[in-house]
């Protein structure tokens, strides 16, 4: 049976849509035998449960030549008490990487930490990290979330910014407002991560994926931040747009202030061959229990992985 490209955009909907469904997330997570086998499905996506996964993958990955980046991963955090929680989890993590020696910068969710608690008390969790961070001889990068949070996420990283300057922000390019919060941005010197963008968005938000536009605006968010010499993270594992990308900047991707980035255990060869052709990579490692809206936005990207979900809830499901 072949899928019409209807049916895999609706499919692919739908996934998103859970994926943002706080209370079927809680229903499932909730239910120890539904919890087991949508944990069987996560393992194909993120490093496993604990540090230590997140930290034995960075290591292989560093013996490959690829740089290093690790989120704890969760989101929507409401109450005080867990994303004070969550925070510690960071602040340990940085700790970790200190005293094993390696080196990786931090990613996550502002909600993750408490932003939706209050803004004051996110940024007071994000200044921690941040601070932890800078101790342990690295930095932080803080992702996109849906765009009705983006200006949440804008104000609190300008704000995370100005004590350290060295943190990253994450700009969803198919944002139809992203041009302008690109030129915002770019005013200050941390890094900016390019992604397409994950989320179920409507038609006025946003470009719709893979579209003609979508890929047309991520190419020029690359070419503006070329120019300006600003540090860049190419993060996407579509060979498509990579390939134009590469075909269009040449050299000037292989500068120090550009590196590629992608998911881990989906982008392998290409980010591989990157690396043997020069340029800088990096590989983003996830973590933690906490992978719900993480994973199904891994699977909605292809909805074809639907089957290897299924198949992943084998007991001996091949790996």
């Amino acid at each position: 049976m072949t899928l019409s490209p209807d049916t895999l955009s609706a499919a692919a909907d739908t996934l998103r849509g859970w994926a943002l469904d706080e209370e079927l997330k809680a229903k499932v997570m909730a239910d120890p035998a539904l919890a087991a086998a949508a944990g069987r499905i996560a393992r194909r996506y993120t490093a496993g449960a604990h540090t230590e996964d997140a930290l034995k993958l960075l290591a292989a990955n560093t013996l490959r030549g690829h740089l290093g980046s690790i989120e704890c991963v969760g989101e929507s955090i409401r109450d005080e008490h867990a994303a004070t929680r969550e925070t510690g989890v960071f602040i340990d993590l940085a700790a970790r990487l200190a005293s094993s020696g390696q080196r990786a910068t931090l990613s996550f969710d502002l909600s993750h930490i408490g932003s939706l608690v209050s803004p004051e008390f996110g940024l007071e969790n994000a200044l921690r990290i941040a601070q932890a961070a800078r101790d342990a001889g690295t930095s932080v990068m803080v992702s996109a979330e849906g765009s009705a949070r983006t200006d949440l996420v804008l104000g609190l990283w300008e704000r995370l910014s100005v004590d350290f300057p060295e943190t990253g922000i994450t700009l969803q390019a198919r944002l139809h407002r992203t041009p302008d919060d690109l030129e915002r941005v770019i005013r200050r010197p941390g890094p900016v991560r390019v992604v397409k963008g994950a989320f179920l968005e409507a038609g006025k938000v946003a470009h719709p994926r893979n579209s003609g536009p979508m890929f047309e605006a991520y190419q020029a968010m690359v070419a503006r931040l070329l120019r300006s010499g600003h540090h860049l993270s190419i993060a996407t594992h579509d060979e498509r747009l990579v390939r134009r990308i590469q075909t269009e900047h040449g050299q000037d991707l292989r500068g120090e202030q550009v590196e590629f980035e992608m998911l881990q255990g989906l982008g392998t060869q290409l980010l591989d061959s990157l690396r043997s052709e020069g340029c800088t990579t990096r590989e983003y490692i996830v973590y933690g229990p906490q992978w719900w809206l993480y994973v199904l936005n891994r699977i909605a990207e292809h909805p074809e992985r639907a089957l290897l979900a299924v198949a992943d809830l084998a007991p001996t499901a091949p790996r």
